[in-house]
């Protein structure tokens, strides 16, 4: 069974709204068909893929759980626009290369502090 394509990631938070809101004005994720699981959540669509599926919790998830999610990560295009968009939200962010790979990584946190990198092409840094 080989693996043919990422499907999403599964984000639980106690902060709902707040977390619809942020993927939509940053990423550009915005809620779509969900199944009624009876219990609240959001799937954020790119086009027509859930790429992030949220989970709302009553109280929010606290250091020393047992999650070990460090971070996920998407590839984009429009460097320059994207950090203009995180300064104009007050983002704080990083630009970082990665060793020998023509690959630059905006990183940063959401509301949860959940760690994303967007990763953009090298060029992208010259141009």
């Amino acid at each position: 069974m080989p693996i043919v394509a990422f499907d999403h990631v599964n984000v639980r938070t106690a902060q709902l709204d707040e977390m619809i809101a942020f993927y939509g004005d940053i990423l550009d994720l915005h809620p779509g068909k969900r199944p009624d699981f009876g219990f609240p959540g959001a799937w954020l669509y790119l086009g027509d893929q859930a790429y992030i599926h949220l989970v709302g919790l009553d109280k929010p998830v606290t250091a020393g759980s047992n999650l070990t999610l460090e971070h996920f990560a998407f590839r984009a295009k429009g460097l320059a626009q994207f950090r203009t968009l995180l300064d104009t939200h007050g983002i704080d962010h990083s630009l970082d290369t990665v060793p020998g790979f023509p690959i630059v990584q905006v990183n940063f946190f959401d509301p949860d502090g959940n760690h994303i990198h967007i990763d953009f092409d090298i060029a992208e840094m010259k141009g």
